[in-house]
């Protein structure tokens, strides 16, 4: 089960899924990937209820992280992945449905051109609406902003679509273990001057469960935050850079 690339090669794909609680909505999820897609790796994060059990009924492998946390859970399955064979290209994809893995052809299409090691899935021209609140806007917003007036990338949001090359992956070093993991790795993309891409794809409302960030005003605040440190404290570390 792989994809093609314009050179001709076969890649291997793999999906990496964080999740806390999502037996309502993984079934679903799981039953919508692509069949091209290799492996599909469910980082459970401390779930109560059967989010293991459904994701390996859904053929998924399963790798528990304990320490509460979505960039614990992410970095938890890509350590299994290192050592069972690691895939060509690695996807992140959420657990609550809002993204529709039926997207992931053209997500990948710039990566398998040879365009881009890093794509992204900009939820903000084709979301549904009530799909994103308005601290999650502001939120892409300014820590967009930020990225562009430090380093000359402009992202125009953070969502958890993604996809990478794995030896791309390697080399930034990701190391955030909750709110900060998917603008660390825009900060780091921007840092090494990435080839990168965003895709307009569709972000539909949550239809089950409950979202552990967006769905409260504590954890909006607390995952805004830590945003925010990691832009500016990258910053202070690095310096200004001129803009390529």
């Amino acid at each position: 089960m792989t994809y093609t690339a314009s050179s001709g090669d076969a890649l291997r794909v793999a999906i990496v899924i964080p999740a806390f609680n999502e037996a309502e909505s993984l079934p679903g999820l799981l039953a919508a990937i692509p069949a091209q897609v290799d492996r599909v790796v469910v980082g459970d994060n401390g779930s109560s209820d059967a989010t293991a059990e459904l994701a390996r009924a859904g053929g998924a492998v399963v790798v528990h992280e304990t320490e509460r946390g979505y960039g614990a859970a992410c970095l938890a399955a890509i350590a299994w992945l290192a050592h069972n064979e690691p895939p060509d290209i690695l996807v992140f994809l959420d657990a609550d449905l809002a993204d529709d893995p039926a997207g992931l052809p053209l997500l990948l299409a710039p990566i398998l051109a040879g365009e881009a090691e890093l794509t992204l899935a900009n939820r903000l021209p084709l979301a549904e609406a009530g799909a994103l609140s308005g601290p999650q806007r502001f939120g892409s917003w300014l820590a967009g902003g930020l990225i562009r007036l430090i380093w000359g990338h402009a992202f125009a949001d953070l969502g958890p679509f993604r996809a990478i090359r794995w030896q791309t992956y390697q080399q930034l070093g990701m190391a955030d273990r909750n709110y900060g993991w998917t603008v660390e790795m825009q900060i780091k993309a921007a840092q090494s001057n990435l080839r990168w891409r965003e895709i307009a794809l569709p972000y539909a409302c949550r239809r089950k469960g409950r979202s552990k960030v967006s769905g409260n005003l504590w954890g909006s605040f607390r995952a805004g935050t830590k945003i925010l440190y990691l832009i500016l404290a990258a910053f202070f570390r690095q310096g200004w850079k001129s803009r390529a």
